[in-house]
């Protein structure tokens, strides 16, 4: 990964002040476990300019994407992780114009290569979310997707399933439940039009550049290629990858890690989420039929 100066810069910013105020000596060890054999004292360099120096060093090498994964440690914000989804989004902004975002999944920070620069307008996250919520689906199902008629069954089996653990109050359930429902109707649409998936400009490849096997795709991979095909509306892509990030809390040991409690309102979230999937990808399927 090869980045422009002003997305070192927004880097050094996050690395020195934003992620944590990290003072000379805390920033030689920062690097050093990267690989340098720097010390700490009389003579040494402003902050700003030390680590411009190493950024520039490790630019468009593999120490870089270390560098990132580091500054951007999901344990380092156990009980923070809305501050570190929040300069995730801003250091993605300056990060799109070398073609890449930054994502988090669960304790993971992963990177994503983009055919093209992607920027997103900002919104306050209250009113994305608000307007998000807002929206009324009427009939919600699977079914008229086409999918064989045992998965279709099972997905909507699945739908009436959620709906009852969430107006009984158990979030965890609905949380888990909708993030496989969704991942079993993408991959059954993905199954019925392979040629459309696999020419998606999102489909993830492998590094020799042949698209990986559906069964290596990772929830993320079917959102983004979604959204690519217009099956998906980009409020749903935004909050599918929330629902996904959340999925992820199946492993007990990875929600304690990260203090995270499931509460009604991110069911409800999860919850709409797949409401707003099942409309649009009923509503958007003739665009894989031409």
């Amino acid at each position: 990964m090869i980045l422009s100066q002003r997305t070192l810069q927004c880097l050094r910013d996050m690395i020195n002040e934003r992620t944590e105020y990290r003072s000379g000596p805390q920033l030689v060890r920062f690097f050093n476990a990267l690989g340098f054999q720097d010390s700490y004292g009389q003579g040494f360099p402003s902050r700003w300019m030390y680590t411009d120096e190493r950024l520039s060093k490790i630019n468009g090498t593999a120490k870089l994407d270390q560098c990132i994964k580091e500054a951007f440690a999901p344990v380092n914000f156990v009980g923070r992780l809305n501050e570190l989804d929040n300069l995730i989004a801003e250091f993605s902004q300056y990060l799109a114009f070398d073609k890449w975002r930054l994502e988090r999944e669960g304790a993971e920070i992963l990177f994503k290569k983009l055919e093209k620069v992607e920027i997103q307008e900002p919104q306050n996250p209250a009113q994305a979310e608000d307007a998000f919520l807002s929206r009324e689906f009427k009939d919600v199902a699977f079914s008229g997707l086409g999918l064989e008629p045992s998965v279709a069954a099972v997905l909507e089996q699945r739908l009436r399933e959620i709906e009852r653990c969430y107006s009984s109050g158990s979030p965890l359930a609905v949380i888990l439940l909708a993030g496989s429902t969704l991942e079993g109707a993408l991959l059954g649409l993905a199954t019925i039009y392979p040629r459309a998936f696999n020419e998606s400009s999102a489909a993830p490849k492998h590094a020799d550049g042949k698209v990986k096997r559906f069964q290596d795709w990772s929830l993320s991979n079917f959102i983004d290629v979604a959204r690519d095909l217009g099956l998906i509306e980009h409020d749903t892509q935004k909050f599918s990858h929330a629902l996904r990030s959340f999925r992820n809390y199946i492993h007990p040991f990875e929600q304690m890690a990260s203090g995270f409690s499931p509460r009604e309102h991110t069911a409800k979230i999860c919850l709409q989420v797949l409401r707003a999937a099942a409309e649009e990808l009923r509503s958007n399927l003739g665009l894989l039929r031409t």
